[in-house]
């Protein structure tokens, strides 16, 4: 599948050497109405088409890239907070992700992404929490979603 990148991540991607700095941005929706959480795999906070993220450490595990595989993709966070687990625990449903890599030289532009992920699983010790991430499953969705029954159409019977 092919990608449209700028200029320069395409010099960068391509060069033998580069001294760009790629990162992921994670936006955290709750679905609660609250603002949503924003975090990068960096450092220092980054600024991005005017949103803020906070610098947080975590790795991604990107899904293989062939058609037989069930496309998730696995986050790895530091247990570094209690506060970490208890906003898990906390959580009724399931929140959305959006996955979008950037630039460090130029953060308002979105080399890949957005990706709508959501949660499909969540794992945790005293070191490390693991999120299993997924994209809505549209393959298996029920079509037509509703039914034609004389409760919700007398006419049609």
């Amino acid at each position: 599948m092919s990608r449209a990148l700028s200029l320069a991540a395409r010099q960068a991607v391509t060069a033998q050497e580069t001294a760009e700095l790629f990162l992921i941005l994670l936006s955290i929706d709750p679905g609660t109405g609250e603002t949503p959480s924003r975090v990068v795999n960096d450092t220092a906070d980054l600024v991005s088409r005017g949103e803020t993220y906070l610098a947080f450490p975590f790795e991604i595990e990107l899904p293989a890239d062939d058609a037989e595989t069930l496309r998730r993709v696995r986050l790895r966070i530091d247990n570094i907070h209690r506060s970490l687990v208890r906003l898990l625990r906390g959580i009724s449903a399931p929140p959305r992700v959006i996955l979008e890599v950037v630039r460090h030289a130029e953060p308002d532009i979105v080399e890949a992404g957005p990706f709508a992920l959501q949660f499909v699983s969540v794992q945790y010790d005293a070191r490390v929490i693991e999120v299993e991430l997924g994209a809505e499953d549209i393959l298996n969705a029920r079509f037509p979603a509703g039914d034609y029954s004389p409760a919700d159409y007398p006419g049609l019977f």
